[in-house]
């Protein structure tokens, strides 16, 4: 594979024009996933602080899924020609395969988090060359998905939910539980944030006007679920269901409004200081999958001693949602790419050392 499509794998940091907005979304979701991961080691927390933890694991995948889209879509853009973006097609698939591996290895470490990464796989794989439509077909998609996805759900747990659960697990039963039947993730659900993502780009959506739309939209939907329940006496709105997307559109399009109308601020003095607010997150999220992969690690390691579900561990708690972040900003700083991101470049042939035209990037996913 070669073109415009493979790149030297520079350290982001040193990377020219990379977007503001998806670097730093992608690291909120991260500390989001941080914070979450470590609840269960707080048992023991007021309501305000758990109500929080709760918000901030509802917004943690579907924005960092915004992100993945966000992503694909600079870099089939960068990419240029028809021949380029095909190249891209495969990276990006033989990365969500990758993905997908790498989150059943994870899933043996013996930590009690939930591992997204097989579901952000096969998002990826089938999300890429949708990016490719044209902004009324890929509104098209993403609403169609929208629509459907909720009531599929629904209908395959009704037909084949004991094929997770009874016997020996199988390729299929896998299958079936990234795209339907899992309690935590499913691809029906993750795919339509990805297309989001990659139409916020495609459309130039930013800035001060942006920031203010998002923000509008995202209260009455957060407050449509809790409004609904009320109404209703129902107790909660199931992980999947439209109420729950809702709820999760509320969280997104906030975290964006917010980022966006930060960067959007003028004033030296007032931009330096947004800037130096974001940086963190855009470190953070420029290696997020090498960190990611690392407080998984932390976590078995902290649950094969002692540390586990349903304990009180503020130390430990620390570590998992300040000492992990901490590391990840100096390796940022002084190391550059993060491990996992590079071997992953470099396995589905995204990153090469020597080209005849070696290429500085945007915001790589």
């Amino acid at each position: 594979m070669t073109g415009w499509a493979v790149v030297v794998p520079l350290a982001p940091r040193l990377q020219p024009g990379r977007f503001l907005v998806p670097d730093v979304a992608r690291g909120v979701a991260i500390i989001a996933m941080l914070v979450a991961h470590a609840g269960p080691i707080m048992a023991e927390q007021p309501a305000a602080t758990l109500f929080l933890q709760g918000q901030l694991n509802d917004v943690a995948s579907p924005l960092f899924a915004t992100t993945m889209g966000a992503a694909a879509a600079i870099v089939l853009a960068k990419a240029g020609t028809a021949a380029a973006q095909r190249t891209v097609i495969v990276q990006n698939v033989i990365r969500g395969a990758i993905l997908v591996l790498l989150g059943l290895l994870l899933a043996t470490w013996g930590s009690w988090i939930a591992i997204v990464l097989s579901f952000l796989g096969i998002v990826l794989a089938i999300g890429t060359p949708l990016v490719l439509l044209g902004t009324r077909a890929l509104v098209a998609v993403l609403a169609a998905v929208l629509v459907v996805g909720a009531p599929l759900n629904a209908l395959m747990l009704a037909a084949t939910g004991p094929l997770i659960t009874v016997g020996e697990r199988t390729p299929a039963s896998f299958l079936l539980e990234w795209l339907f039947l899992s309690p935590h993730y499913r691809v029906t659900n993750l795919l339509p944030w990805f297309l989001f993502g990659a139409l916020l780009f495609r459309i130039r959506f930013g800035g001060r006007r942006a920031g203010w739309i998002l923000l509008a939209l995202s209260v009455p939907a957060w407050w449509l679920g809790p409004l609904w329940r009320g109404a209703t006496g129902e107790e909660f709105s199931p992980s999947g269901s439209y109420l729950d997307t809702l709820h999760d559109a509320g969280l997104v399009l906030g975290v964006l409004g917010v980022i966006m109308l930060l960067a959007s601020l003028g004033g030296r003095r007032t931009a330096a200081a947004v800037r130096t607010v974001f940086l963190p997150f855009e470190a953070i999220g420029s290696i997020s999958l090498s960190l990611y992969v690392f407080q998984v690690a932390v976590v078995g390691w902290m649950s094969a001693n002692g540390i586990h579900f349903g304990s009180t561990d503020p130390v430990a708690w620390v570590v998992l949602v300040i000492g992990v972040p901490i590391l990840g900003i100096l390796w940022w700083r002084f190391v550059g790419k993060g491990p996992i991101e590079w071997l992953i470049g470099v396995l589905s042939g995204r990153y090469r050392y020597r080209l005849r035209r070696p290429v500085r990037t945007g915001s790589e996913p």
